[in-house]
């Protein structure tokens, strides 16, 4: 096969004259050129900026996006495809506004390279100050000196766990050598690249080869390879790990097969309203297990605070002979209310309720106002000790033997389909506790 001479195509460049980012490029052609990688398999990711014009400039394939979300997309391509080379091109200005994706790439060791086109300040949208303009430096945004400090990208993504990190200058002869050396290596690897921006921060600052390196010493900041690791690379190591599972379901499907019967010829809806921590919503699913077991289709929507474990708990459960096409319930057929955060949070229910809907509840709420017809669970009378945790379990099978809708071993063997072992054999005895209420 012949040999590639060049990435670029036969577009100018469009930065303006002096500007650094014409020579990053050309390092970057030189690296793919001494790689000879095959143009399809390299992707260079950008997002907004003067940064962002790069990509339209090579042969290869390219990914353009929103500002500072670069190292997000190419993150994605590389996890779908860990078979390409993916570079990322991506200003000062776009590292600031991404930089927790920097950060977390940086962690996952995800094998991109990204190529920090750094000229101290947004060049594209007047010379504003970024993350890593110096301190004193002259901006649109800082006339007067910039107050605050730089951010050190290249220290920042090797503490947290890049495999290859790199700072240097578009003035370094050596760029696409080192640009080619962090493409091949493992892992997450990054160029922090002093740039020149011609239009704003050079002429604002006097920076040029010279006094681009005299803020380097003054900073204090070394030159060079940086960090050279041999973490392993996210994608490979994930793929060692759980490659063979792939195409696999990452949970066993759940065999449902009908075997009991149902009196159910339209859609029934059950509604259980009580607190967080009374195990609602795993009750809940028992019911539309043990309709699925029966026949029937089954949709389960629950509500529930963003506290999870204070105030209400709420599961509505339709079961159907027929595809269920609308998961909302304004009217229950059956209500089960069984504490004070169902009651204030359903309330509404009981608004819409009529004489041919049931009320199951219990005699706190004995003497509540409704049309329905209405069943009072008294498990303390009958000696049947009801704790929170088990009282909707007990009143969903008190409600199934009364109204007879489903089998009582469709709710058994749902328990047992549904859960471990030892959590089935513990609510198959609270599921006995509440069949066992004479009503």
């Amino acid at each position: 096969m012949e040999a590639i001479k060049s990435y670029r195509n036969d577009r100018k460049y469009p930065f303006c004259p002096g500007c650094g980012h014409a020579m990053i490029l050309n390092g970057l052609n030189a690296a793919l050129v001494r790689l000879q990688l095959d143009p399809k398999k390299v992707v260079l990711v950008s997002d907004i900026g003067c940064t962002g014009l790069s990509d339209q400039y090579f042969v290869t394939s390219a990914f353009h996006g929103l500002h500072g979300r670069s190292v997000t997309y190419a993150t994605g391509i590389k996890l779908a495809r860990p078979d390409l080379h993916v570079v990322v091109l991506i200003g000062d200005g776009g590292a600031g506004i991404g930089g927790h994706h920097l950060l977390n790439a940086a962690r996952r060791n995800i094998g991109v390279t990204v190529l920090l086109f750094n000229n101290f300040n947004f060049g594209m949208t007047g010379g504003e100050h970024s993350v890593t303009t110096p301190h004193d430096a002259k901006t649109s945004t800082t006339p007067l000196g910039n107050y605050e400090f730089p951010l050190d990208v290249a220290s920042t993504v090797t503490v947290n766990g890049a495999n290859f990190v790199w700072r240097g200058t578009v003035f370094d002869r050596d760029l696409g050598d080192w640009i080619a050396q962090a493409i091949v290596h493992p892992g997450f690897s990054l160029l922090d690249i002093w740039d020149i921006c011609t239009a704003y921060f050079a002429p604002n600052n006097g920076l040029n080869k010279r006094t681009m390196e005299e803020l380097r010493q003054k900073l204090g900041w070394p030159a060079g390879l940086l960090h050279k690791g041999d973490r392993p690379e996210y994608t490979q190591a994930a793929m060692e790990k759980w490659g063979a599972m792939k195409g696999q379901p990452l949970r066993k499907p759940l065999a449902l097969e009908p075997r009991f019967k149902a009196a159910i010829d339209r859609k029934f809806h059950v509604v259980v309203a009580g607190s967080a921590g009374g195990r609602v919503r795993s009750s809940a699913k028992i019911l539309s297990v043990a309709g699925i077991l029966s026949g029937l289709w089954a949709s389960q929507r629950d509500d529930y605070p963003v506290t999870v474990k204070t105030g209400h708990s709420i599961s509505e459960v339709i079961l159907a002979p027929d595809p269920i096409r609308y998961t909302g319930i304004p009217k229950p057929d059956v209500l089960l209310l069984l504490s004070e955060d169902g009651y204030k949070k359903g309330a509404k229910y009981l608004r819409s309720m009529t004489e041919e809907n049931w009320l199951f509840t219990v005699p706190a709420f004995a003497d509540v106002e409704t049309s329905a017809r209405k069943v009072v669970l008294d498990f303390a009378s009958a000696g049947i000790r009801a704790p929170s945790r088990e009282l909707a379990l007990m009143s969903i099978g008190a409600m199934v033997k009364r109204l007879g809708f489903l089998e009582v071993d469709a709710l058994k063997e749902a328990i047992r389909k549904s859960q471990r072992p030892s959590i089935a054999e513990e609510n198959l005895k609270v599921l006995e506790k509440g069949l066992s209420l004479k009503l």
